[in-house]
């Protein structure tokens, strides 16, 4: 059965248990109102769903009662969750013709709900949705064929935390990062390795998360997928990823393998950075304050090393942290536009919110909060203005919203050598595209 273009198993790719999908009702509901009308005067409700920490709840509804305080006449209804329940949630009242007004929207879902046209072309809303402040590399973050379903909050990079603490106990140099490669990063990490007698590895091992094939893709000269949503990344560049997290492993300059996999499943407090038991790993930029915290020592941001190939220049890239949506049933677009330019465009939204949702994508208001900022996440917005991005890479396309439990199986095995890093070059390959191909 097929319910507002959402099959059995599109749901299931939403993140929507088995369970909750056999239960839904079938659903039925009128198209939504029309995003460029004007707003209304009379009482309008709008509900919001977002997923996040009680930190980003108070803030969140700070920024509601300062909307609702310029437009007294809309009431707008939180509803937040934690993030394991907050896609099945999600897929659920989609299904039902029951979606919230404003979506906090994940770059692995959107083409998922863009393609079946649960979310509303911001262009139509333009009226009252503004986006001269975001660069086009920005925005492009979030389209889908063309169209702007969803802009971002903020953004973040991946990058190289260093522990500058742990280098200088060693007599380590802080490694150059603008002309540094992965050979230097393997010789570094050895250094740190064979200076601490084994206590602190150079690197923490990583392979679980998109970003890093992305980039090691990218630096090639590949991409992970095509124009058309296919698997693009050749086996031989995949494999040479594996061999290389391998190649840490075996000389000792990541941590045993079980040792990775028990911290790749962990909290981040629970990681190597932040237990400074590991020099040098590889981040989210905007993950900068939180390993701080947890650290206690001196971290800095340095830009990824690369393979010496011309192709590596335009291999960084924005990630959006998440982005605002709205859904293409709404009885009220309109409104919901004006809400979401509210959240995005304004300084006043800004200083409440600050960097919670990430370093603002919209650069007036990046510009407005960073004197506000502490020195870690500072030094987060300093890290992003540094980087040149590349153009943004393919959205995840339907049905690849599961590529890092993939990638982690076969990291996995890899690190453990039960496969060899071609055989799971192939079988990663295999398995996300026929992922791809079912959705």
């Amino acid at each position: 059965m097929v319910r507002n273009g959402l099959t059995r198993r599109s749901l299931l790719s939403l993140g929507i248990g088995a369970g909750a999908a056999a239960t839904l009702a079938a659903c039925g509901g009128d198209d939504g109102g029309d995003a460029g009308g004007e707003i209304s005067k009379e009482a309008v409700k709008l509900r919001f769903t977002w997923w996040g920490s009680d930190a980003r709840h108070k803030r969140t509804q700070q920024a509601i009662d300062l909307f609702t305080k310029k437009y007294p006449n809309i009431t707008v209804s939180g509803e937040f969750k934690e993030w394991n329940g907050y896609w099945d949630s999600l897929a659920t009242t989609v299904a039902a013709n029951d979606a919230p007004d404003i979506i906090q929207m994940d770059e692995l879902y959107l083409a998922s709900y863009a393609e079946r046209g649960a979310l509303l072309d911001l262009g139509e809303a333009s009226k009252h949705l503004k986006t001269a402040d975001f660069d086009e590399v920005v925005l492009a973050t979030g389209k889908v064929d063309g169209k702007q379903y969803a802009i971002p909050t903020g953004l973040t990079t991946y990058a190289i935390v260093a522990n500058t603490d742990l280098l200088a106990q060693y007599k380590i140099p802080v490694p150059d990062d603008s002309t540094w490669t992965w050979d230097d990063l393997k010789r570094i990490g050895a250094e740190v390795s064979k200076a601490s007698g084994g206590k602190v590895t150079g690197v923490q091992s990583w392979g679980f998360d998109s970003g890093g094939v992305n980039i090691w893709a990218r630096q090639a000269g590949a991409s992970l997928y095509d124009d058309a949503g296919k698997v693009a990344i050749p086996p031989d560049v995949l494999a040479s990823f594996w061999q290389y997290l391998l190649d840490l492993a075996k000389n000792g300059i990541a941590p045993a393998p079980s040792v990775t996999v028990e911290r790749a499943g962990a909290p981040l407090d629970q990681s190597g950075t932040a237990t400074n038991t590991s020099a040098f790993g590889t981040w989210w930029s905007s993950q900068l304050p939180s390993l701080a915290t947890a650290s206690g020592q001196k971290l800095k941001l340095l830009k990824l090393p690369t393979n010496g190939q011309p192709a590596a220049a335009d291999s960084p890239y924005y990630k959006p942290s998440m982005f605002w949506s709205i859904s293409s049933r709404s009885k009220h677009p309109a409104e919901a536009a004006a809400f979401v330019d509210f959240l995005l465009n304004t300084t006043e939204a800004g200083d409440v919110l600050l960097t919670d949702r990430g370093i603002p994508s919209n650069t007036t208001v990046r510009s407005a909060i960073t004197p506000k900022l502490t020195e870690n996440d500072k030094a987060v917005a300093d890290y992003l203005q540094s980087v040149k991005p590349g153009p943004a890479p393919r959205v995840t396309p339907n049905g690849a919203s599961s590529i890092e439990t993939i990638l982690k199986r076969h990291s996995e095995e890899v690190l453990f050598e039960r496969q060899t890093p071609q055989q799971a070059a192939a079988g990663f390959i295999k398995e996300l595209q026929a992922e791809i191909d079912a959705a």
